[in-house]
């Protein structure tokens, strides 16, 4: 939690240099701004929009990843710093911005830069679309339990795959910025569940579009560190526990 001060502001007490950031105003009405250090310290997405990426290298809104934290400023806008607005700020480790993995395309198969935390289940993948069914590497070295994707050069939903979401999950999709139920559709995934070293991508622009830079936030259960799951509701004040195994400190809910 931080509080804007309409400057350039160094955030310390991470605890670690991050890789992936989520910022969000609390007292203002403004987008989620989303930054990562695989695509570039300027290059913001927004969690509740279909928009494509922005670049603010010229107006600011995050300067650098620290060593401890991160740097926000402020051009005229209460995104991230705005003068005495509250923020939340939560982040997540990869490899401190250099790829794990990366490669050319190959036949329907994208272009990728992969930058993988294995220990921490995470990893951050980016590659260029192909139009067509294709594989790309996620470098987990498990079965993900959950991606993100988003279109970088186009609008377009971005589109969450979850292991749990239905009987057979690799049909179906959710989006992170619609208020939509789970839909079924053929040409996300191609009906086919990632395994323990690549994600399918099929022909759906939001995340294959021919010639255009998609990002993909990969996601593993670590046991006693992150749980990716369902519940049923009972719609009593009684609710249904959800055993993790663990005190969470983050969590994202959507009814499917």
């Amino acid at each position: 939690l931080y509080t804007g001060d309409e400057g350039t502001q160094a955030i310390t007490g991470v605890g670690f240099q991050p890789d992936w950031l989520w910022i969000k105003v609390r007292n203002e009405v403004n987008s989620h701004y989303i930054f990562d250090s695989s695509r570039g310290v300027d290059q913001a997405l927004f969690s509740d929009l279909p928009s494509a990426e922005v670049d603010y290298s010229a107006t600011g809104r995050m300067t650098a990843f620290g060593t401890d934290g991160f740097t926000v400023e402020t051009s005229g806008s209460t995104g991230t710093n705005g003068n005495d607005d509250t923020y939340v700020a939560w982040n997540w480790k990869a490899n401190g911005g250099t790829a794990t993995a990366s490669g050319s395309e190959s036949g329907n198969n994208p272009a990728y830069s992969v930058q993988a935390n294995p220990t921490a289940g995470f990893s951050i993948v980016t590659y260029t679309g192909t139009g067509a069914t294709g594989t790309v590497p996620h470098g987990l070295g498990v079965v993900p339990q959950m991606m993100i994707f988003k279109n970088r050069g186009s609008a377009g939903n971005w589109a969450i795959y979850h292991g749990s979401n239905t009987a057979a999950p690799a049909t179906d999709v959710i989006y992170l910025n619609l208020t939509n139920a789970t839909a079924d559709t053929v040409n996300m995934f191609n009906d086919t569940a990632p395994t323990s070293s690549v994600f399918t991508v099929d022909t759906n622009g939001n995340l294959n579009e021919d010639g255009v830079a998609h990002v993909a936030y990969i996601f593993a259960n670590v046991e006693g560190y992150s749980k990716i799951g369902s519940y049923t509701g009972n719609g009593s004040t009684d609710g249904v526990f959800v055993n993790l195994g663990f005190r969470p400190a983050w969590i994202l809910t959507k009814v499917t």
